[in-house]
């Protein structure tokens, strides 16, 4: 049995209160799937300005109706002190995933970020500790490790941001250090590596590579691939971030909190690797992928160029295991897309 086995099989006797905040957005709609389907209750905030009523119409329609009436949702914005203090009322644990993410949305409008990541994560730290909740667990980025060049990505090793999404991210943590410290306020931080899977947004001008390309591949459209292709990535599919969350937010050994942890597979996957394995799985469907090629442009201002997770600390002190590698959760992820874009890619 695995450590997440456990966790599940234990929320499943026990009720809790879980704020999810950014709860219409792709990782917190996942959370609230769920949490609700392990029976637990559920307050969500969001101001959708990044996240979408579709998000939470869905996960209605995937659980029960005594489930979805264990769900409160506050339309509100985390940049309001207001709006976090009613939101945290009662809860016993914060799952913190609202933020404005995109390292080229941060480089064209770093004020706005800034309101959102770092005014936005104080407001909610706040208001989860003068509330009394138990824990705090917020989505950290692997952005943070900057220029520094070693691979893999060790938790205490980082170097220069190189954007100001990367700069808003490592003040979240250093808030996050600063609580512990001065209040006692338990905290866990999660860095992401390029989460991917269900319910994330294919649209608009900051998409994640994944959703994009195949909505792009799916409507015959150019796939464009900043740079040279070797930019590589440690991708990690949606299921995984749930279960290091979860594991977080009820870790009881006192060495696994006020930690920041990796949360990835410990794989890498080049872009020209993921280019070929999306239009593999589809050139079945769209037999216009067959001889398709992308279209190369210029590197990215901001990104880094390789990133690879040491997974060793989760595993040790969370008894994180991620149960998908990137392959498999794109064949996973595939079925939503083509179901949801709602495009004819007949062959």
């Amino acid at each position: 049995m695995t450590a997440f086995t456990d966790l599940q099989q234990r929320l499943r006797s026990e009720r809790h209160t879980w704020l999810v905040t950014g709860v219409a957005g792709f990782i917190g709609s996942n959370l609230l799937e769920a949490l609700l389907k392990l029976d637990q209750q559920v307050v969500g905030l969001d101001n959708f300005a990044t996240g979408h009523q579709r998000n939470l119409d869905e996960v209605r329609s995937l659980v029960s109706a005594d489930q979805w009436a264990r769900f409160r949702f506050v339309q509100g914005d985390i940049r309001e002190p207001g709006d976090c203090k009613t939101a945290c009322h009662g809860v016993d644990y914060v799952l913190h995933q609202a933020a404005l993410g995109s390292v080229p949305r941060s480089l064209a409008d770093p004020v706005l970020t800034n309101s959102a990541n770092i005014t936005g994560f104080l407001n909610m730290i706040v208001a989860a500790r003068d509330a009394g909740a138990r824990r705090f667990v917020y989505a950290a980025s692997s952005s943070t490790y900057g220029d520094h060049p070693a691979l893999p990505k060790v938790e205490d090793t980082i170097g220069r941001p190189l954007s100001p999404y990367a700069v808003t991210k490592l003040v979240n943590e250093l808030y996050a250090d600063v609580f512990a410290r001065n209040y006692g306020f338990d905290s866990i931080g999660l860095r992401y590596f390029n989460v991917f899977g269900p319910r994330q947004d294919p649209e608009g001008a900051y998409a994640a590579v994944i959703p994009k390309w195949i909505a792009s591949m799916l409507r015959n459209e150019p796939v464009f691939i900043n740079g040279d292709g070797e930019t590589s990535r440690d991708f990690c599919f949606i299921d995984n971030v749930v279960q290091a969350n979860l594991l977080a937010a009820l870790a009881s050994n006192t060495d696994a909190v006020n930690q920041i942890y990796n949360v990835a597979v410990g794989d890498r996957t080049s872009l020209n690797e993921l280019y070929e394995m999306l239009r593999s799985s589809l050139v079945q469907r769209c037999a216009y992928l067959r001889d398709a090629v992308p279209v190369r442009r210029d590197f990215r201002q901001g990104d880094v160029r390789h990133s690879l997770a040491d997974i060793g600390k989760a595993r040790q002190r969370l008894g994180y295991a991620p149960a998908y590698r990137a392959e498999e959760g794109l064949a996973l992820s595939m079925a939503w897309y083509i179901a949801n874009l709602g495009l004819d890619a007949s062959p």
